[in-house]
């Protein structure tokens, strides 16, 4: 117990202070486990729209808006959940939200329509956002030192548990129908609940926060892209360059389903998995970050995202170049996401959750821009106006870094002639 001393009267009276707590790499682990756990039922109803349409007699159309109730439900608990860990203990918030998964999952697994299936859908979504709670705890916890590396780990869970999300849908619904996956899940998300409920520490809450009405709060994280132009850069920058990967992961089935590849939907989730690399590159710029390159780094993922889609479209005809270009595209996306969550935490530690609230939801709404200018452009342009909106996309994301440091060398020498 570490010890302060403070004068009363002319006497010094010790008294204790609480240590910090000890971000261990199980508990790491165990974030990262969880957060994925949490995101990745939002991917489940993708391979599995056909078997879910035929068990439950409904159109394609509404089969359809399982996905979408998932990405609303995942865009409306990243606006109204995600700041209340400012507010409230982060420990207890987050694990009533993996309880709350848990349930939701347990109603979308038993739904019997059509129309409970798309509600549990939404609620296990608007729940789910406890992985975007568990991210910023987790920066709250690490060392300065650290923080880029513990927040990749835990980020990589949130990736992992998207690509590998898909993949155990498919597998399990061999096994025991559409249903099963949901079950599964469900069971991982309350023993993911317990455990993080005996392991997180609780954090002391600071700032001023606290004293925030829940409307207050909401205005507040919208008042921090106002008043925080670093935020704001960077959730601009991420939201490019998260429309430009989106772009990707839209076209690349309408790609791969069709000549001259024609693969099937199992194949073309099994080639998904080539982002796995994604996380060697989050990893390398964390560490990268956490010794004071975070900038450098920033550029170079920007610089890579746009070189990425040449051999993108050279890839339209060839697997191998196909390959090389989805490697490099997830190697600097995420090496981009870590570097720009690198800098946001940073910037105000009592409204960290706040922050994470406000730079995620545009980073989500670039992605979902960006896919439905896919849909758009490849009905009309093919796979070859796909890499060049795609290009364009991530240009701009470098042309506003660039604008950023341009930016930011101004505003150092005008405040060193001030200092003189």
């Amino acid at each position: 117990m570490a010890l302060s001393t403070r004068v009363t009267r002319g006497r010094a009276v010790a008294r204790a202070l609480p240590e910090p707590p000890v971000l261990s790499r199980g508990l790491v682990l165990l974030m990262a486990v969880a957060a994925g756990l949490s995101c990745a039922g939002n991917y489940f109803a993708q391979p599995l729209l056909d078997l879910i349409e035929v068990n439950l007699g409904i159109g394609t159309t509404a089969a359809g808006m399982v996905v979408t109730a998932a990405q609303a439900g995942y865009a409306l608990g990243l606006i109204l959940l995600v700041p209340l860990g400012d507010v409230l203990d982060r420990r207890r918030l987050a694990v009533g939200l993996f309880a709350l998964t848990a349930l939701f999952l347990l109603v979308t697994a038993a739904a019997p329509a059509g129309p409970l299936l798309i509600a549990g859908t939404l609620l296990t979504a608007l729940a789910s956002v406890g992985a975007q709670v568990v991210v910023p705890f987790a920066a709250a916890l690490a060392a300065p030192a650290e923080r880029g590396r513990v927040v990749g780990v835990v980020m990589s869970g949130v990736l992992l548990g998207g690509l590998f999300g898909r993949l155990a849908a498919g597998a399990l619904s061999e096994l025991g129908g559409w249903r099963t996956v949901y079950w599964v899940n469900a069971l991982l998300m309350a023993v993911m609940a317990v455990l993080l409920h005996r392991r997180l520490p609780r954090l002391p809450r600071t700032g001023d926060a606290a004293a925030m009405s829940y409307t207050g709060l909401l205005r507040s994280t919208l008042s921090l892209l106002r008043h925080e132009p670093v935020l704001r850069r960077r959730a601009v920058i991420g939201a490019f360059s998260m429309a430009s990967y989106s772009v990707q992961l839209t076209a690349l089935t309408f790609l791969l389903a069709r000549d001259p590849f024609g693969w099937s939907a199992a194949a073309i989730g099994l080639f998904g998995l080539v982002g796995v690399i994604g996380v060697v590159g989050m990893n390398i710029a964390a560490r990268l970050s956490d010794r004071g390159r975070v900038q450098a780094v920033s550029g170079a993922a920007a610089v890579l995202l746009t070189l990425s889609w040449l051999p993108m479209l050279a890839g339209g005809s060839s697997l191998l170049w196909l390959t090389v270009g989805v490697v490099l595209l997830n190697i600097a996306q995420q090496a981009g996401l870590n570097s720009g969550q690198h800098v946001i935490y940073a910037l105000r530690p009592e409204a960290r959750s706040r922050i994470n609230s406000a730079y995620m939801t545009l980073f989500f709404m670039g992605g979902a821009a960006g896919a439905a200018l896919a849909s758009v452009v490849w009905s009309r342009a093919g796979w070859n106006g796909i890499s060049l909106l795609g290009g364009a996309l991530a240009a701009g994301s470098l042309v506003l870094w660039i604008l950023e440091r341009v930016r930011a060398a101004a505003e150092a020498r005008a405040g060193a002639g001030v200092t003189r």
